[in-house]
């Protein structure tokens, strides 16, 4: 089993920047690709951003405004989340992927909040 702590979230406002952090902990060996999802009030759980190898993803909605990045030593991904627009309040949530997913969705951390106040 893996588990997934995410810090980091609260509010901000228009414009302003969070950098939240997820600890991966367990059988660290077994996971791959790790991201953050958002889910905000009333709407489907969507990928933001994806880090696996050297590769990284982020979804259109986030592009020039969000990095994600991994830590390997400290068995942590961070996503900086720059120019933050109300659009972006949800939840955030980190996951990760067993070896050989492409999408990370096999573990979950419990989400922390962020909210851009306008």
């Amino acid at each position: 089993q893996v588990q997934l702590v995410e810090s980091g979230g609260g509010l901000v406002q228009a414009g302003g920047s969070l950098r939240l952090s997820c600890a991966a902990s367990g059988r660290i060996s077994s996971i791959n690709a790790m991201g953050w999802y958002r889910q905000a009030p009333g709407k489907q759980r969507e990928l933001v951003a994806a880090i696996r190898g050297g590769t990284t993803n982020l979804a259109d909605s986030v592009k020039g405004r969000f990095t994600i990045s991994r830590d390997n030593a400290k068995n942590t991904v961070y996503l900086q989340m720059n120019s933050l627009k109300p659009e972006d309040t949800g939840t955030y949530y980190c996951a990760a992927g067993k070896w050989g997913r492409v999408v990370p969705n096999d573990y979950w951390g419990q989400g922390t909040q962020v909210t851009v106040s306008s």
